[in-house]
């Protein structure tokens, strides 16, 4: 069997997002929850968020973004990886139906599972298809429509969680150019997995012959504990990924990209790096928790308002359910998102 070429490393080449055209305002939300635009803001730092209108899937959203990343790029791709946690179905995966609307044809594709961590999962996997030369260009995509799991009286869930996608195109390349993905950091801990789930609609409850109890079917979090487990997951991944790139620390980094979980969690990981405010981007006053999408989004809108540009030393982290972690640093190539 032919082995991996000798220096071949995946190189950003493109990307792009969308985020559905409905917002839901804070002020929303006060009409259906106890809650204020003030509670909200002050626990989340979250003002707005997009969500799905009726029958719009995650497959919806995610064609569009994997379309503006490979207009970004101009070319097309040989694979499709999509990391969500809502598919249209749970079976079959959503990755060929996206592949097929996107006129890729009979490319492989697959789904990628590791919530709020997916993108960084879906990094190293797209990662790992080129540089075994599986493959050429993988488009990435981050996509998820969490409102369809949020139960919408929850109000501890439904003033974070929004909708949208992200992807990006990865091509063969150098390993030492610009965009080139390094090691990434990858960890998890199913010890812990009752912090953060969907209780039912799987084999272990369909096949226990108990019917869901109401409510299971919602998506549910342990706030305070993820808190303080995501705080120290993204911290101790952060500083192997630029000690991976040869960096003194993540304190060389020109750029803080992290899951967008909530205000109060960014803001204690960074300051715990040494990252100062100015280096950290950040978009979740305006667009919320987009689950997997996350960080695939962030890219995307931080490259569009040139708050990160080409020569920037990147460092990506971020945490979800599994529990499941990761981290990587990079040097982000001049790219623009369409």
């Amino acid at each position: 069997m032919r082995g991996a070429p000798a220096g071949r490393a995946a190189v950003i080449a493109g990307l792009g997002c969308h985020l559905p055209p409905d917002v839901v305002t804070n002020e929303d939300l006060t009409r259906r929850l106890d809650t204020s635009d003030e509670w909200i803001r002050s626990r989340t730092g979250i003002a707005t968020r997009h969500m799905v209108a009726p029958g719009t899937a995650t497959s919806d959203l995610a064609v569009e973004a994997g379309r503006r990343a490979l207009d970004s790029a101009g070319c097309g791709a040989e694979a499709v990886v999509l990391a969500t946690t809502t598919p249209d179905r749970p079976c079959p995966a959503t990755a060929p139906d996206v592949a097929h609307r996107l006129g890729l044809g009979s490319v492989a594709a697959f789904d990628v599972s590791a919530v709020c961590s997916g993108f960084l999962y879906g990094l190293a996997t797209a990662t790992g298809l080129i540089v075994s030369g599986t493959a050429e260009r993988v488009l990435l995509i981050a996509a998820d429509a969490f409102t369809t799991i949020i139960d919408p009286a929850d109000r501890g869930t439904a003033v974070i969680f929004a909708d949208g996608a992200g992807a990006v195109v990865l091509r063969a390349g150098d390993p030492a150019e610009p965009g080139a993905v390094g090691r990434v950091v990858l960890g998890s801990d199913g010890g812990l997995s009752r912090l953060i789930e969907v209780p039912a609609g799987g084999s272990r409850q369909r096949s226990s012959g108990v019917a869901a109890a109401p409510g299971e079917e919602f998506f549910r979090m342990a706030g305070r504990e993820v808190y303080r487990h995501a705080v120290e997951r993204m911290a101790d991944s952060s500083r192997q990924a630029a000690q991976a790139a040869g960096w003194a620390g993540p304190q060389d980094a020109d750029r803080f990209a992290a899951h967008q979980a909530n205000a109060r969690i960014l803001a204690t990981v960074a300051d715990d790096l040494g990252i100062p405010p100015e280096r950290r981007l950040s978009n979740i006053e305006r667009v919320g928790n987009t689950g997997a999408a996350s960080l695939a989004v962030l890219l995307s809108q931080a490259a569009a308002e040139g708050t990160l540009t080409a020569g920037h030393r990147l460092l990506l982290t971020a945490f979800g359910g599994g529990l499941t972690w990761g981290a990587t640093a990079l040097v982000w190539p001049d790219v623009k998102p369409v």
